[in-house]
């Protein structure tokens, strides 16, 4: 499913501390809200470093980064505190979001199929409207290209 140019799903769910967070809680900047399978993995952990590592850019580019798994907050916790994560994670352990956003998918993996999360990026713009969409994303480097989409945004 397609989601640019629509209203981005509404979103309600709990960050690794408890509180409740909306996307409407950050109007007026772009959010990055990226879905990833599962807390302290390989590929999660490049991602999720790779954000951390350049927060300061998105912050100058008037974006937020806000990570949602189906991992607890114990879990999403133990991960922030062994990589340093400075932004939310937020806990979709009923798969809502992941469900809205279209990305809880049957997946494949060493010839067996399971249903498990589509690591998918999307930005949504300062009036909540989806403006880009990646799925099935490769991890590494995937930073950049969301950078690169937030500064042609920016210059439009």
């Amino acid at each position: 499913m397609n989601f640019e140019g629509q209203q981005a799903p509404a979103i309600e769910l709990n960050n690794q501390d408890g509180k409740k967070v909306t996307l409407d809680d950050f109007k007026g900047k772009y959010v990055v809200l990226y879905f990833y399978p599962k807390d302290d993995t390989p590929g999660c952990t490049t991602q999720a470093c790779d954000f951390r590592d350049n927060l300061d850019t998105f912050g100058d580019l008037n974006a937020v980064i806000l990570g949602v798994s189906p991992d607890d907050e114990k879990s999403h916790n133990k991960f922030i505190e062994k990589f340093d994560i400075p932004y939310d994670l937020l806990v979709d352990t009923e798969k809502e979001a992941a469900k809205a956003y279209d990305v809880w998918r049957l997946r494949k993996m060493f010839g067996k199929e399971f249903m498990g999360i589509e690591r998918s990026t999307f930005i949504i713009d300062p009036e909540g409207k989806v403006v880009k969409q990646w799925r099935k994303v490769q991890a590494k480097g995937h930073f950049e290209k969301v950078l690169e989409q937030l500064r042609e945004l920016q210059n439009a």
